[in-house]
């Protein structure tokens, strides 16, 4: 990918990779204990949600933690699309009952994300809006080391296992935004495919198409020689489309092809949930480090302002003020108008893209088409809403989603091309109706 719309007048010449430690593999959960014991912690948190630890395997990790003589202690009120106010209802929980050695998130991207603003208020001076990204927060930057971080993901989908995000929405500005920053890592991402079994088909439909949006963006994303030349401390976590994001990117979008329709079908279908959980922790590994951009963007104002939705597969929120889109559903309704619109500065990337999810469908005459019709497809083959309508938007909702966008430039940075608030205007008025 060439970098047609930007010329820095020094471009970087180096990017940067990072990751987790990693163990994969069905029943990877059952040397977790070992793993904790290995860290030298004496007493863990544990981060869940009422959901998961409903199903037994939360409790049963932790027997196994316990008989290592660890002690551990429980949370397990994390929100589905957690919020400042569910995030710092956990920090409180922590810090009353802290100290602790370690954390131990054991759930979704929900309860993961929430391990990570745990870990970091617990060793970490301020409360949560201080370490927001700008400008929605304060965008303050972690001054001490943080505790280790085990992810145990329940879900295909987030990647949260592999990256330095931590995703929430903030209520009174009605807008999803992060933070950010190489320190909320987890140390280790202990994925057990077997976990994913349970997962209702509407979860694994929004998730998955979470997985092949952080696969495309990362893909699509301006390539790190793009950017301005930095200097080692000025460089941040995303950093552009490389070599290394790119193999990740091209490997999950592979797997996807051939299981994603599958795993929604049949759930008990352990061979499908393995290659999807390959596929989530790929694509986290290569979003993680190259970074996403414009359907992400949308997503955040689209979750934040969305009215009485209720998707299949998920809790209700009885105290919720309004409904619930998840992440990936959210990311997914802009994505067929965003990859229409960076079809240009890249267009032999977005083709290849669509060959590798569909090699064998046949093409739209448009070139700009192609990649689009392939995203449509597997949304409707998996049941995702037709579009931002089904969701209850409509053209007046247009300008405060734009606003809300364009507080994600922290995304729209490493969008392949320049974008004005009426190009985000067009993409999510194409996005109404997409079949």
């Amino acid at each position: 990918m060439t970098p047609s719309t930007f010329a820095p007048e020094r471009p970087e010449t180096i990017f940067t990779y990072a990751s987790p430690a990693l163990k994969f593999g069905l029943g990877a959960r059952h040397e977790l204990a070992y793993e904790v014991a290995s860290l030298g912690a004496r007493r863990v948190l544990v981060v869940t949600d009422p959901g998961v630890r409903a199903g037994g395997r939360v409790d049963e990790i932790a027997e196994r933690v316990r008989a290592a003589g660890i002690e551990t202690v429980v949370f397990d009120g994390v929100r589905v699309e957690p919020t400042d106010e569910s995030l710092e209802r956990a920090v409180a929980f922590a810090r009353a009952e802290g100290p602790f050695d370690a954390v131990l998130a054991i759930g979704g991207g929900s309860s993961i994300d929430t391990a990570k603003a745990v870990n970091l208020l617990l060793t970490n001076d301020g409360e949560l809006m201080d370490y927001v990204n700008l400008p929605v927060g304060r965008g303050r930057a972690p001054e001490r080391a943080l505790l280790p971080l085990i992810a145990v993901p329940t879900t295909t989908g987030t990647g949260s296992e592999s990256t330095t995000i931590c995703v929430l929405d903030v209520i009174a500005q009605q807008v999803k935004t992060g933070i950010s920053h190489a320190l909320l890592r987890p140390t280790l991402a202990v994925v057990d495919p077997e976990l994913t079994v349970t997962q209702p088909a509407g979860v694994t439909a929004a998730s998955g198409m979470d997985i092949l949006c952080h696969a495309l963006e990362s893909y699509t994303a301006r390539p790190y020689v793009s950017y301005e030349h930095k200097e080692p401390a000025e460089r941040v976590p995303y950093c552009g489309a490389n070599p290394i994001s790119d193999a990740w990117s091209e490997r999950a979008m592979s797997l996807l092809a051939g299981a994603f329709r599958t795993a929604v079908r049949e759930g008990d279908n352990l061979a499908a949930r393995e290659r999807m959980a390959l596929a989530a922790t790929f694509a986290g590994l290569g979003f993680g480090n190259a970074g996403v951009h414009i359907p992400h963007a949308n997503a955040y104002p689209i979750a934040g302002r969305v009215g009485p939705f209720a998707p299949d597969g998920y809790p209700v929120d009885p105290h919720a003020d309004h409904g619930l889109v998840p992440h990936g559903m959210a990311v997914s309704m802009t994505a067929p108008a965003a990859f229409r619109f960076t079809f240009e500065a890249a267009p032999e990337r977005h083709l290849r893209a669509a060959a590798l999810l569909a090699p064998d469908t046949a093409r739209p005459s448009e070139a700009r088409e192609v990649l689009p019709s392939v995203i449509t497809a597997l949304m409707r083959d998996v049941g995702l809403p037709s579009g931002l309508a089904e969701l209850g938007f409509g053209t007046g909702d247009t300008e405060a989603l734009v606003e809300g966008t364009l507080k994600q430039q922290r995304l729209l940075a490493t969008a392949p091309r320049e974008i004005t608030p009426e190009d985000v205007a067009d993409i999510y008025r194409r996005s109404a109706e997409l079949w």
